[in-house]
């Protein structure tokens, strides 16, 4: 494990009191949001005086963070100076890794896709061969993203990685996956962390998802947000006061494997019976859906089976739009067996937006529609006033979208940013996620 050292490049984080370090992590914030994009706004934005900010902006400026734009809007005097966040200061390595695939991206320091690509893989191939496609793929885009700037040819500030299985947090190590053989406890951080020389940050897939959505997808502005993906497993991701929920080790919104049945001949791949995972994720409809083509109670699905010797939960969302009534009927019976779990969870968290993902919600609307149904049926009437319950609009892009601003939220804390800001980099300094943290005020 990585141990807790300051760059020698960087400020003496002792020197800077706790009222320096928030007021200048506050004024980077507005500025690289664009929430305030002059002197004058970030003084009301933040309530910090005049000289305050003009004194944050010059250290920013002189670490290279942000720079003058153009002439702003005046209010009657003079003119303000534009404010500019400099997002190619460096790049996020982001990856989000699947049970069957792989989606790779380089992201400017303003969460914005420069290279990315996505191709299939088997996640229980383990951890050295799968990573290995991951650094090469990193390697790859890399060098495209230097290449299309040649006058910038950013650093690799941070490294974000979303898994499909239990990550602890606090480790960047996968913690017994289900679907992952060989993963459990391997120390991914730490081989992305020496392979590329910059702090890692490593989470399940499904919260860098709902991470995505909250930052730059339909949960943009929400504060109370409940993410589900459905896909070859179920999960969720919870934004609760406009953080990441992750609970005490990391593992909340583990839904795919609540109980729904007491059928004890349905064995879920994490060895119980009875998951939600078991009936109704992308697994489960291929598994029931073969057996319909092999029985004979789908002509459509039994057609596909001929052709190519299996079946997927992308062939039972086509069967269903072209009116296979078994495929109609196994897409409903998902929708209202993860729609009457949603409804406790609902009630319980009382979000104000429900998200629907991943590779099985995006098949259609038949299963969204059984999702509300048995919600807005089964939850209490206060919870579902305001509700929204809306299909992912990042789609397959949520995870590295989220994955790349997992890195960045982390490496702009002000306990971070104490760190690397005079230096104005943390390239080079992977020890920073163990950096201890402030707890948040109550």
């Amino acid at each position: 494990m990585w141990k807790v050292q300051v760059p020698q490049t960087g400020p003496n984080p002792a020197a800077m009191t706790t009222d320096h370090l928030d007021s200048l992590a506050a004024v980077l914030d507005l500025v690289r949001t664009g929430t305030a994009r002059t002197r004058p706004e970030i003084g009301r934005r933040s309530g910090l005086g005049r000289t305050v900010v003009t004194q944050r902006v010059s250290q920013l400026a002189a670490c290279g963070l942000v720079e003058e734009g153009a002439l702003g809007p005046s209010s009657g005097g003079r003119a303000p100076r534009e404010l500019r966040f400099r997002a190619l200061a460096g790049v996020i390595l982001a990856a989000e890794l699947g049970a069957t695939s792989i989606g790779v991206g380089v992201t400017d320091l303003a969460g914005s896709v420069l290279a990315e690509r996505e191709e299939p893989t088997d996640i229980a191939l383990g951890p050295e061969p799968v990573l290995d496609r991951v650094e090469e793929l990193f390697g790859q885009l890399l060098e495209e993203v230097r290449e299309a700037h040649p006058g910038e040819r950013p650093a690799v500030w941070g490294v974000g990685i979303g898994l499909p299985g239990p990550v602890e947090f606090a480790t960047g190590r996968p913690s017994a996956p289900p679907i992952m053989p060989g993963w459990d406890g391997y120390p991914v951080r730490d081989r992305l962390a020496e392979r590329f020389g910059a702090p890692v940050w490593v989470d399940n897939e499904v919260n860098t998802m709902a991470l995505g959505e909250l930052r730059a997808g339909s949960a943009r502005g929400q504060r109370d947000i409940l993410y589900v993906k459905i896909g070859t497993g179920i999960g969720a991701g919870l934004v609760s006061g406009g953080r990441l929920h992750r609970g005490s080790q990391g593992c909340a919104g583990d839904i795919g494997h609540a109980a729904v049945a007491d059928d004890q001949a349905v064995v879920c791949r994490c060895g119980n019976t009875g998951c939600l995972e078991a009936y109704a994720g992308g697994a489960a409809l291929a598994r029931d859906g073969l057996a319909a083509a092999r029985d004979g109670g789908s002509r459509f699905l039994a057609d596909v089976l001929a052709g190519t010797g299996t079946i997927t939960a992308a062939d039972i969302s086509r069967a269903a739009q072209s009116g296979d009534r078994t495929s109609v009927e196994l897409l409903t019976r998902a929708g209202r067996l993860v729609g009457s779990l949603l409804a406790t969870l609902v009630s319980f968290y009382n979000p104000a937006l429900v998200i629907i993902g991943g590779g099985v919600a995006s098949a259609g609307d038949l299963l969204l529609a059984a999702v509300r149904e048995s919600v807005y049926r089964r939850s209490l009437p206060l919870a579902t006033r305001e509700l929204r319950i809306a299909r992912s609009t990042l789609s397959d892009q949520a995870g590295l979208v989220g994955a790349a601003f997992m890195a960045i939220d982390e490496l702009f804390l002000p306990e971070r940013l104490a760190h690397w800001v005079d230096a104005g980099s943390p390239a080079g300094a992977p020890e920073l996620v163990d950096v201890p943290l402030r707890a948040p005020l109550l």
